[in-house]
């Protein structure tokens, strides 16, 4: 991201609590002229008014069909971009298999991101644009998690999808879209405060810097922090038929 820190401008989607507030501090913090878009209009006029750096708002849902189009009329707006961040993302604990949270999650993290990730990354494309697109999956698509198994399984999804569309780019010579696979442990965040106990919370603002940091180093895959590297790879050495025995009732056992 060699580009005038001046002119450098991006869209957080989902940047109105969490991570995406935070990299949308981080971001203006380092000179971005950053749009935020997110479902809560009024919070959105909040942000524009607190934090410098913000130039533009935009209410968008995305699991509105129309969700695609409202992002390039935002971008438009904008005058362009060279970041497309996505941290756009629902998560319960759901043992009990409620299929309203199962099918609401799979809504906003599967077919929502693919929607507006699939934008962003056309945007580029069909423009020949150098431009990042960086995107929240999470360490739980390391393994299937029983008490969790929409979030867990849409945010392998998303990660699946980011290494299909990098291979995309290689087959098409598209060199100018990078793109980001960011996997944040429990990030001390609204989505995990449902009065169970996680360890190895991370603060939110580290993460963000973290993660700015990263796509600025062009890293394909941010796992974050190194606490996480260590655990996620001692996950993956547990093969499926002993992990599915694993008496792990919750998120916050794993």
């Amino acid at each position: 991201m060699g580009k005038d820190k001046s002119k450098r401008r991006a869209v957080v989607m989902g940047g109105t609590s969490g991570i995406g507030l935070e990299v949308v501090r981080e971001l203006c913090r380092q000179g971005w002229q950053v749009g935020v878009a997110g479902r809560r209009m009024e919070v959105l006029e909040q942000l524009q008014a607190e934090i410098d750096g913000v130039v533009a708002v935009e209410r968008i849902d995305v699991t509105d069909e129309t969700a695609g189009e409202q992002l390039l009329g935002f971008i438009d707006r904008l005058g362009g971009i060279d970041l497309y961040f996505h941290s756009s993302g629902i998560g319960y604990q759901n043992p009990d298999l409620d299929l309203k949270k199962e099918l609401s999650t799979v809504s906003t993290n599967a077919l929502g991101f693919t929607r507006l990730v699939d934008t962003a990354y056309q945007y580029f494309a069909s423009r020949e644009l150098e431009g990042h697109i960086a995107v929240i999956s999470s360490i739980a698509r390391t393994k299937g998690l029983g008490a969790a198994p929409a979030y867990s399984a849409t945010k392998r999804f998303v990660s699946h999808y980011m290494e299909c569309l990098s291979q995309l780019c290689s087959i098409r010579g598209l060199r100018h879209i990078h793109l980001h696979d960011i996997r944040p442990g429990f990030v001390r965040t609204p989505l995990i405060a449902d009065g169970n106990h996680y360890p190895l919370q991370l603060d939110p603002k580290c993460v963000a810097q973290s993660i700015v940091r990263g796509i600025a180093r062009n890293r394909s895959v941010i796992t974050i922090d190194w606490r996480y590297r260590l655990l996620v790879a001692a996950w993956s050495m547990i093969p499926r038929w002993l992990w599915v025995r694993m008496p792990i009732t919750s998120m916050h056992n794993a």
